[in-house]
C-alpha cells in the first residue's frame, strides 16, 4: 500500500521500525484494520458510518482484528466512534471471573456496556455487578423465561436471539413479542434487543413486535438502506435532467 500524507505503510509494526513513533503509527494502522473489518472493508467515512454510530455497536472477543491492535485498543477506537452503547462481551464463565471482567471492561469507556450471558453463573454475576451501576446486556437468550430472569437480576438490556431459533424450527420472534409485552404490563425498565437479526425483513418484525433496539450486521444495514426501485427511480431522474440541459446554479460559497 502507497502511504498518503499523514498515513503510515501498512506492514510498519514496533518489531521493524523501533520506536515510539513507529509504535504509534502501528497502532494507527490497526484500528485502520480494525475499522475496515468492523464497517465493511473501508476505511474511509462514509455516509453508512453515520448510520452505524446511529445507536451503538457489539462486540464479541472471537479473534483479533490486527495483529497490531489489541483487543481494547480495539474498544476503545469503536468508543470513540460511536457515541451510542457499545457492547463487550465477557470470557469467564464462573460468576467471580465474569464479575471480575465486567468491572474491568466496564472502566475502559463510559459508554460500555457489559454483555454476559444468560446462565446461573451470569444472572449471579449480573446482579452483583448492576448493583454497581455497572450497565449488562443479557447475551443468549432463547426464551421469554430466561428474559425475566435477566430482568430480575438487573440486567440494563436482553437480548433474545431470533435467527438462532428459527434455524432450530422455532420462532424467534415470539420470543421478542412475548418478552415485549410482559416487560410492558408489568413495567420492567429493562430493554429488549432482538439479536441475530438475518436480514431486513427481521428488522421490520422486530420493530412491528415493539423491541427496543435491533442487533443489525453491517451487510443488513446495507440492504435496509438499498432499494432497487431507487436506484433506477434516481437514474432516470438524472437522464431527465441531462437531456433538459439544465444546471443546478449555486451561490458562491455554499
Amino acid at each position: 500500500m502507497r502511504p498518503s500524507s499523514g498515513s503510515c505503510p501498512a506492514h510498519a509494526s514496533p518489531a521493524r521500525a523501533p520506536g515510539a513513533a513507529a509504535r504509534r503509527c502501528a497502532r494507527s494502522e490497526g484500528v485502520r484494520r480494525g475499522r475496515r473489518e468492523l464497517l465493511g472493508g473501508s476505511d474511509r467515512r462514509t455516509p453508512v458510518d453515520n448510520l452505524v454510530a446511529i445507536a451503538g455497536i457489539g462486540l464479541t472477543p472471537l479473534r483479533p482484528v490486527s495483529p497490531d491492535l489489541s483487543f481494547r485498543e480495539l474498544v476503545l477506537e469503536v468508543c470513540r466512534l460511536v457515541p451510542g452503547p457499545v457492547s463487550v462481551e465477557v470470557t469467564a464463565v464462573d460468576p467471580e471471573g465474569m464479575v471480575r471482567q465486567a468491572r474491568e471492561l466496564a472502566s475502559w469507556a463510559p459508554n460500555v456496556v457489559v454483555k454476559i450471558p444468560v446462565t446461573a453463573a451470569g444472572l449471579e454475576a449480573i446482579s452483583t455487578v448492576s448493583k454497581e451501576g455497572i450497565k449488562v446486556n443479557c447475551t443468549l437468550c432463547f426464551s421469554v423465561n430466561q428474559c425475566l430472569l435477566a430482568a430480575r437480576a438487573g440486567a440494563a438490556y436482553v437480548s433474545p436471539f431470533v435467527g438462532r431459533l428459527d434455524d432450530v424450527g422455532q420462532d424467534g420472534m415470539t420470543v421478542v413479542r412475548d418478552t415485549v409485552e410482559i416487560f410492558k404490563k408489568y413495567n420492567i425498565p429493562t430493554k429488549v434487543l432482538a439479536a441475530s437479526i438475518r436480514h431486513p425483513l427481521h428488522v421490520v418484525a422486530a420493530a412491528k413486535a415493539g423491541a427496543d433496539i435491533a442487533t443489525v450486521p453491517f451487510k443488513v444495514l446495507l440492504q435496509m438502506v438499498h432499494h432497487p426501485l431507487t436506484d433506477i427511480g434516481l437514474s432516470r431522474f438524472l437522464e431527465d435532467w441531462r437531456a433538459a440541459g439544465l444546471e443546478l446554479e449555486l451561490p458562491v460559497g455554499r
